[in-house]
């Protein structure tokens, strides 16, 4: 039997149906039903094991992902990048401890990739309780640290894939310290999600070794050759910052929530939500000086919660800007968020 997503399978979804009331609990059966089709499909279209064990391995991977983060979704966490090679007798290393401690103090919760070096440095210096583990299954290297082994918020993914999305879809912040190339790649994998808007803006530090070194031949790459050749724009170094201490990473990222809580977008609109309101005045500068990523006769406006935002009943009485954001700069809207939090 041909299966399609719609509702017309007759039989099959009335058998999806009663399964998923016989299991009981299922909070939002119109994507468990969903799911549960594709797997039929796939189960139908291909008989490859190799591809039917990866999503077989993905899907599990991301539930119990959401099973361990979920109950700290009202908790800011910074997902913290750097080598697993540094030693504890290297400067960087007490950086990063200090760093995890800091962070905690100012209120987030850390995840970290739970191997050695810069890992290890910033879940000692966050402690056990305030750390995630999202660690990779490799023949070298990648074991769970001391202050990671047996906790409960240690996860061991096969792929990497899942893995980093795990890294960024439950951050609220991304630092990045001095590593090989696992952390460059997570440090251009970050930036590719944020300037194509298809991860949240968010503080995105780069931070530097005591001498101020380490980032500096990655910012003569980007200054000096990809935008002189508009690989990249200039409102794009906006999406990122470089610090070369840690009381500058910590203050970057209490900064960025000084007002800004959060956004998403309604019927095509962007809606950034604050934690308090903007002084009066601040709107029409912010149309002026904005209006270069406002839709043709697009406004940027204040508003209380929209009636699509109902069901987020912790933030629903945040006070809000809805703005026709064209969706084209998001380096631009990074420094909207900048203006906001000013006073």
């Amino acid at each position: 039997m041909k299966l399609h997503f719609p509702r017309t399978n007759g039989p099959i979804d009335d058998a999806i149906d009663r399964l998923i009331v016989e299991a009981g609990g299922v909070r939002r059966p119109e994507y468990v039903r969903e799911m549960i089709i594709a797997a039929l499909l796939a189960g139908q279209e291909n008989d490859e094991s190799a591809d039917l064990k990866l999503m077989n391995t993905t899907l599990k991977e991301m539930r119990f992902t959401s099973k361990v983060f979920g109950p700290y979704r009202s908790v800011k966490k910074v997902t913290v990048f750097g080598s697993a090679r540094t030693s504890p007798d290297d400067p960087i290393y007490a950086m990063a401890k200090d760093f995890g401690r800091k962070i905690v103090d100012a209120g987030f919760m850390v995840i970290t990739g739970g191997g050695g070096g810069i890992m290890q440095a910033v879940n000692e210096g966050a402690g056990p309780e305030h750390s995630f583990g999202v660690n990779i299954r490799l023949p070298f290297e990648q074991h769970p640290n001391p202050v990671l082994e047996g906790n409960p918020r240690l996860i061991t993914y096969k792929y990497f894939f899942n893995r980093k999305v795990a890294f960024l879809k439950e951050a609220d912040a991304v630092a990045l310290f001095p590593g090989g190339f696992g952390t460059l790649d997570e440090a251009m994998e970050t930036l590719t999600l944020v300037q194509t808007g298809k991860r949240n803006p968010l503080p995105l530090v780069l931070v530097d070794d005591p001498k101020c070194s380490y980032w500096a031949r990655l910012m003569d790459l980007f200054e000096g050759t990809l935008r002189p050749k508009g690989y990249i724009s200039g409102t794009d170094f906006s999406l990122f910052e470089r610090v070369c201490t840690v009381d500058e990473a910590i203050g970057a990222i209490a900064r960025f929530y000084r007002r800004y809580h959060s956004l998403r977008y309604v019927n095509g609109k962007l809606v950034i939500r604050m934690s308090s309101p903007l002084p009066d005045g601040r709107i029409p500068e912010l149309n002026t000086r904005f209006r270069d990523i406002l839709a043709p006769g697009g406004r940027i406006t204040a508003s209380t919660a929209l009636p699509e935002e109902s069901e987020e009943t912790g933030i629903v009485s945040l006070p809000r800007l809805v703005a026709d954001f064209s969706r084209h700069d998001f380096g631009r809207l990074r420094e909207l968020i900048d203006a906001v939090n000013e006073d």
